[in-house]
């Protein structure tokens, strides 16, 4: 069981991350790769990251300092991951020596010969080019639909009803927020406040950075919508044209709840319903339920889609 402990402070201090964190992404990834679990949602992409990769010498060396299970160091996530993929690279080639061989040792494994940061860095870069780069357009798309969702949360009732709208792996019991964990762990924030980091390559439990003595951040995962029926740029595009259906994808645009594009776009509740959708079927919206809402926002297609082919920029 995890425990984190709040004070005052901490509530004022709780964030949520404004972008996914591509070094939690790519670590966490890694992960995903190795197991069976969660076909639905990472099948396709485990298959096609494990033709891309093959059984070269990065993956072997990331899987020395990256186990299936249980604790990997710290200074593979640093806190600059969550501003793009070369600042946090950065900070992991600039990790000083001690700590890098002090959270080495704590892998409790015997290396024929220990890797080399240096080495390490490269690794790390082959296979985020090779399995997470391709896939980032998606990964931000559902980090960005779980932010709206919370963020929804977070201006309606500040802090508490954030945290109380977490989903369910994450239990609010103010003070403590709890979850399921792999050990029995308390952590005390003591006023240093708590960035919430959203995942899509985190499954079941959250996780922590193993040192308490780091800025506190909980990568949660997300909730993952229903995979669509069919591919996007199937027939469910052709029922894009019209006045109307475009009203409806631009009142999407920034995140809406069903009734709010109802009133937005001048239609019906059901109308509003159905047009929401043909869009997430066409591969245009992703739909996350807030509470007892359902939350639309829009995926890069449908962003580009808006803007006249131009797909917005994603901070990577």
């Amino acid at each position: 069981m995890l425990r984190i402990h709040f004070t005052g402070e901490d509530l004022a201090r709780v964030r949520l991350a404004a972008r996914p964190d591509a070094l939690w992404e790519t670590v966490l990834s890694f992960h995903r790769l190795r197991d069976r679990r969660g076909g639905r949602v990472y099948g396709d992409w485990r298959a096609q990251a494990r033709t891309r990769l093959g059984r070269g010498g990065s993956r072997r060396l990331l899987a020395s300092v990256v186990p299936a299970r249980g604790y990997f160091p710290d200074f593979l996530t640093p806190a600059e991951g969550v501003h793009g993929w070369e600042e946090g690279l950065s900070a992991v080639r600039a990790t000083a020596g001690g700590r890098f061989a002090g959270e080495l040792a704590l892998l409790k494994r015997q290396f024929d010969e220990p890797p080399r940061l240096a080495a390490l860095v490269d690794a790390l870069g082959d296979y985020h080019r090779a399995a997470v780069a391709p896939y980032w357009p998606h990964v931000h798309a559902r980090v960005e639909a779980e932010r709206a969702a919370r963020g929804r949360a977070l201006l309606d009732g500040g802090a508490d009803a954030l945290l109380a709208s977490l989903p369910p792996a994450l239990r609010w019991r103010s003070p403590v927020l709890e979850a399921d964990y792999p050990v029995d762990r308390d952590v005390m924030l003591a006023g240093r406040g708590l960035r919430l980091q959203p995942s899509f390559f985190c499954q079941g439990a959250p996780v922590m950075l193993y040192d308490p003595g780091l800025p506190p951040v909980l990568v949660y995962p997300v909730e993952h919508a229903a995979p669509r029926t069919s591919a996007a740029g199937g027939p469910h595009l052709g029922r894009l044209v019209g006045h109307t259906r475009s009203a409806v994808l631009r009142a999407i645009d920034h995140g809406c709840t069903t009734s709010e594009l109802a009133r937005r776009a001048g239609v019906s509740l059901a109308s509003a319903s159905q047009h929401a959708c043909v869009l997430r079927e066409a591969g245009l919206v992703v739909t996350l339920r807030n509470g007892s809402a359902v939350l639309h926002s829009l995926t890069p297609l449908g962003a580009a889609l808006l803007r006249g082919g131009a797909a917005p920029a994603l901070q990577y």
